[in-house]
């Protein structure tokens, strides 16, 4: 299952994110330090399962499906606040870094309201500068990667010119831990155009900043982005960084316990929600509704908090969906279930790549595979689309 990190300095709404998110019960409190270590709960990307539109009823085996929308598991990891100097051991420090190690994106949430100061700590909200959060996360990620690297750096660097050794792959077995791949570290070593051997410091730094970006891409979440405060702070978030969701997850959080206790009819991402039982609500309840319909749903379109989880999986990983069956006829596998499975794979993937995703062996012994809307076969560079119901035949 996907690992997705939500990250972010302390008391910026990580832990109302990840219950919102999960619909989990972390601990939810005012001062640094409320999640001491690293919750993880299932989570759920969603996209638009095939059922509708080939008038079928669908058996999910790995997902759920709800009135035609698929929803498909993600794993969240819900990190302790970072602060300045986490990499050195400040804070809560290290184990912090050591939690992200096989996250394969990140959810930054920043308190686009400016109400907590660089340490988490609460202050008059508009006095802190929230694009500051950003360049010090992304600095602490690149410093704890750079003191991995650094302690054995000189005599790596030695060993790789005397015996001629490929560097990236010298780097990457420095990184093995942290789930990086050798491509990405490939690509990013081609930002510093020199020899090895007179790499100082800030080379070291210039690669690992560009290894992030393509082996962990972060996503910005805005959030508290319904306090008056928030406007021009996510307006500069989104000029800088461009990708940049605006969230209430303190809002997602109250829907969807108002959803639950069968209140409201919600469904996480929904622009709108419709009030079922007016009568049992207090005037306090249908204030904080009202408040939420103004001042998130109708501003923003949603709470932003699915519209992150869509948006890191889609666009940031940048994948798609498939739905791997066996008999292309029935939509089925082989006890029958239509649509069992809903499939993330990244986009530009073809037949063969989605078989070794499903299974090893079922790589190993691909021969083709076939579209199961058309029934036909297609061909080995196809490239795979979202929505695809794809029948792999093997030897």
């Amino acid at each position: 299952m996907l690992q997705i990190a939500v990250t972010g300095k302390p008391n910026v709404g990580k832990s109302s994110f990840f219950n919102s998110a999960t619909l989990s019960e972390v601990e939810v409190a005012s001062y640094p330090f409320t999640t001491i270590d690293a919750n993880k709960a299932v989570a759920h990307v969603v996209t638009e399962c095939p059922c509708k539109e080939l008038e079928v009823t669908c058996n999910p085996n790995n997902s759920k499906c709800v009135s035609g929308k698929r929803l498909i598991p993600v794993e969240l990891i819900d990190v302790a606040g970072l602060v300045p100097g986490a990499h050195e051991g400040r804070g809560l420090g290290n184990k912090f870094l050591d939690d992200l190690r096989q996250a394969r994106a990140f959810i930054h949430i920043i308190d686009a309201s400016g109400s907590t100061d660089e340490e988490g700590r609460p202050c008059e909200p508009g006095s802190h500068d929230p694009l500051e959060d950003v360049e010090f996360l992304e600095h602490e990620i690149t410093m704890w990667l750079f003191g991995i690297l650094k302690k054995n750096w000189n005599k790596m660097i030695r060993k790789v010119m005397s015996e001629r050794l490929d560097l990236a792959k010298v780097i990457s077995e420095q990184l093995s831990g942290t789930g990086i791949r050798l491509e990405d570290i490939i690509e990013a070593k081609k930002v510093v155009d020199k020899d090895y051997d007179k790499w100082d410091d800030s080379d070291i730094i210039a690669v690992l900043d560009d290894l992030l970006k393509r082996a962990k891409p972060m996503l910005i979440v805005a959030n508290k982005a319904d306090m008056p405060t928030s406007d021009e702070n996510i307006k500069r978030l989104e000029d800088k960084y461009g990708n940049v969701i605006a969230a209430s997850a303190e809002s997602e959080l109250a829907l969807i316990r108002a959803s639950e206790a069968g209140l409201i009819s919600y469904f996480p991402g929904d622009s709108d929600f419709e009030i079922l039982e007016p009568e049992k609500l207090n005037e306090n309840q249908m204030k904080a509704l009202n408040y939420i319909k103004e001042h998130v749903l109708q501003k923003y379109g949603s709470t932003g908090v699915q519209k992150a989880l869509n948006s890191a999986i889609f666009e940031i990983l940048d994948m798609i969906v498939v739905f791997p069956v066996e008999d292309e006829h029935k939509l089925s596998d082989q006890k029958g279930n239509i649509l069992p499975d809903a499939l993330l794979i990244k986009k530009g993937s073809k037949p063969r790549d989605m078989a070794y995703v499903i299974h090893t062996d079922i790589g190993d012994s691909f021969m083709h595979a076939l579209d199961a809307r058309s029934c036909r076969r297609i061909s080995s560079d196809y490239e795979l689309v979202d929505g695809d119901i794809i029948s792999i035949i093997c030897r």
